[in-house]
Parts: structure tokens; C-alpha cells; sequence
């Protein structure tokens, strides 16, 4: 899952958070289970038409997010060429894409409380065991929330670098990349001892 908001509302916001996450699941195992091109790139198609029904806006935001996927995309080209066996990369490229396109669908039409009520729910039979399930329901939150903004941040660093520098940023970035996350977790941990911790 890439993204957390949608620019425009959609239908799909009044629907509820779990029937759309068992979608998504049996949407996935229905793309490990198939092998053929064809049925991925229909699969591929189908998701591509999900985004364009809301409109021009939504489709744009929702591909724009789905650019972080092109660098796995080489490094699979680049394998399956080597070994000769370009059907298998298409297979897991188109995969790929429809199934991260899938996922990135519903959070971008799923509110972060809806999605932590679904954990909770699941969650419950664990409770009966004396089980205490909300560190699980915080640290699935949290994953959610900051995996785009850390990205997002990734993308920021990467551009300063290139502002100053006709060098590639690569390595060098991981280490102030590493310091705004740990500066970011800090900031999140206090916030939580603020509030009584977990």
C-alpha cells in the first residue's frame, strides 16, 4: 500500500473497510493462482479501469503513485533477459503492478480509523486469551501512515541532492534518509507518552 489520500471522493469511500480489504486479498490470491500473460494483462486492465472511473484526477493521483514500481520493473526486465525466460517476467511485472495498483486503490478510498476497526475486529478472538491487541493496532497504523510520508521524504532528499550536486545521490542520502526517520519515530514516541503510551 503506497498511498493514505484521494483527491476527489469516490463510491467506493461509503463502502466498508473489511469488505473491501477480503476483495483485495482474494484479488491477490487470484493473481498467484493464474499464470497466464493474457489473463494478467486483462487483470492489469481491469484495475487500471477502477482508477479512471472516478475521473481524470483520481486516475492521475492514483499513477503517480504507482511510479516507485519502475525501478522493479528494470531489475526484473534486466533478470528475466538474462536468463531468456521474458513470459515469467511479464507475469511478475504485470503481478506486480496490478496487485500494488489493487492495494493502493483502497487506501486511497479507506479511512486509516476504518482500517484499524478491521484490525481490531480481527484481533478480538485474541483478546479472549488475555492477548493485549492494541500495540498490534498501533504498529499496523503506524506502518500504513508513515510508509508513504517516509517515501515522500525519500523523494525530497533525492531532488535536494540533485539541486546540488551533477552526482547521483544513491548511498549517500541513507544516512539523513535514516536520521529524519529516527527524528520522526522520536516525535511519534512522545506524542504517545503524552497520551499514556500504549
Amino acid at each position: 500500500m503506497i498511498s493514505l489520500t484521494s483527491p476527489v471522493e469516490t463510491r467506493a469511500h461509503g463502502w466498508p473497510a473489511g469488505a473491501k480489504l477480503a476483495a483485495l486479498c482474494l484479488a491477490t490470491m487470484g493473481l498467484f493462482a493464474m499464470d497466464s500473460v493474457v489473463g494478467h494483462l486483462a487483470a492489469c486492465a481491469v484495475m487500471l479501469a477502477l482508477y479512471a472511473a472516478p475521473g481524470r484526477v483520481f486516475f492521475r493521483s492514483g499513477m503517480a503513485r504507482l511510479r516507485v514500481l519502475w525501478p522493479f520493473f528494470v531489475i526484473i526486465a534486466l533478470w528475466h533477459v538474462v536468463t531468456a525466460t521474458p513470459a515469467e517476467g511479464a507475469i511478475i511485472a504485470l503481478r506486480l503492478v496490478t496487485a500494488v495498483g489493487l492495494a493502493n486503490l483502497v487506501t486511497m478510498t479507506t479511512r486509516l480509523s476504518d482500517m484499524i476497526g478491521v484490525v481490531r475486529w480481527l484481533a478480538a478472538p485474541l483478546r479472549r486469551f488475555g492477548i493485549e491487541t492494541r500495540g498490534l493496532e498501533l504498529g499496523i497504523a503506524l506502518v500504513i501512515r508513515f510508509t508513504p510520508m517516509l517515501a515522500g521524504k525519500g523523494t525530497q532528499l533525492a531532488r535536494a541532492w540533485r539541486a546540488r550536486s551533477p552526482r547521483r545521490p544513491g548511498w549517500r542520502i541513507v544516512t539523513p534518509f535514516a536520521l529524519c526517520a529516527i527524528d520522526d519515530a522520536e516525535h511519534v514516541a512522545d506524542a504517545l507518552r503524552a497520551r499514556g503510551g500504549v
